[in-house]
């Protein structure tokens, strides 16, 4: 029988780090977070950029991560624990998706049309769901995701 393997709690912390670094030395505690949500077993927050230089330092952020992960692709998806599922679709040029599910029963999407997009979608805990359509060129946001 499988048992997943079981982290600290902090482990996805470490994760963010490098995103979330990059947004405070860029000055984004700025920008608009959507209000969190807190709905069926789960807290969601989308950080949407409301300017071209929170756009910039969000895009740094998501690189930065990509750099700490040794993310070398325009989509990526890491999958720690069970029972998770994830796809990107990307038409268009100079676009990154990142999905990075750590528990169980997580599912998420990212499509992306146009070009130069970047969005990340962070899942930890159990049992959320994140959908995420990028339409025309240079849209950034990131969703952080935390479900029991």
């Amino acid at each position: 029988m499988f048992r997943p393997v079981s982290r600290p709690a902090h482990a996805g912390q470490r994760m963010l780090a490098p995103v979330l670094t990059a947004m405070l030395i860029a000055g984004v505690p700025v920008l608009a977070p959507a209000p969190a949500q807190a709905h069926g077993g789960s807290v969601s927050l989308h950080l949407n950029p409301r300017s071209a230089d929170e756009a910039r330092a969000l895009r740094a952020g998501l690189t930065l991560f990509a750099i700490h992960q040794d993310i070398r692709t325009n989509g990526h998806v890491t999958q720690r624990g069970v029972n998770n599922a994830a796809s990107i679709a990307q038409r268009g040029r100079g676009s990154q998706a990142i999905v990075h599910q750590q528990g169980c029963n997580h599912d998420a999407s990212i499509d992306q049309r146009g070009r130069n997009h970047a969005y990340g979608v962070f899942q930890f805990g159990c049992n959320t769901s994140a959908h995420v359509a990028q339409r025309g060129h240079g849209q950034t946001g990131v969703t952080i995701q935390y479900g029991w």
